[in-house]
């Protein structure tokens, strides 16, 4: 039995495909790029959004860091919610806290998004820590994350878990030696 499980966020607890597919969609307007089709923008669900912006529309940095401003103007207010607690959920993380498992969430989402959105399905009370990236774009790569993640909950000795559903949230975990387990729901690739 694990002593301690690391949760990634999106695609894993909670299924935010529109609020962040339609963020986006806004932010790539901001810029001069229509794009209609939300499913073309779920690549966007889980990796860095610089790094998505910059790989999937040849964004530079600059570029990338102004469509991010845009991106937040909507998802703030509006997409943060736009989210749904996959079913089942809650009944599992209580079933694991019984069990005395320790939880974390360890998303590359900025930190208090990740808090509004458990405080807002009321699942905050399921995590002894909560961790995700600074707003600055700093802590944003899936091994930082699970490194801050482990050191919060005090470096535990023992065996630990990372579950997540992309190929980053697997990286992230065997980086620090974690039992990596992908779940089959999220917006992982084919083959991912």
């Amino acid at each position: 039995m694990f002593q301690f499980i690391l949760f990634d966020l999106d695609g894993t607890l909670t299924d935010p495909r529109e609020g962040i597919t339609k963020s986006v969609q806004f932010a790539l307007l901001q810029q001069g790029i229509r794009e209609p089709d939300l499913k073309k923008l779920e690549p966007f669900i889980g990796p860095p959004l610089r790094d998505s912006f910059m790989d999937f529309y040849d964004m530079t940095m600059e570029q990338a860091d102004r469509a991010i401003v845009d991106y937040r103007k909507r998802f703030a207010p509006i997409g943060l919610l736009e989210n749904k607690v996959y079913p089942g959920i809650p009944e599992m993380l209580e079933h694991l806290k019984e069990a005395g498992i320790r939880l974390a969430v360890a998303s590359s989402k900025p930190e208090t998004f990740v808090r509004q959105i458990l405080e807002h399905f009321h699942l905050d009370h399921s995590f002894e820590v909560v961790v995700g990236g600074n707003m600055d774009g700093s802590r944003s790569e899936k091994d930082e994350v699970v490194e801050e993640a482990l050191h919060r909950l005090g470096e535990p000795d023992g065996k630990g878990a990372m579950v997540g559903d992309r190929k980053y949230d697997i990286r992230g975990g065997q980086e620090h030696g974690l039992t990596t387990v992908g779940v089959s729901f999220g917006y992982a690739g084919k083959g991912e």
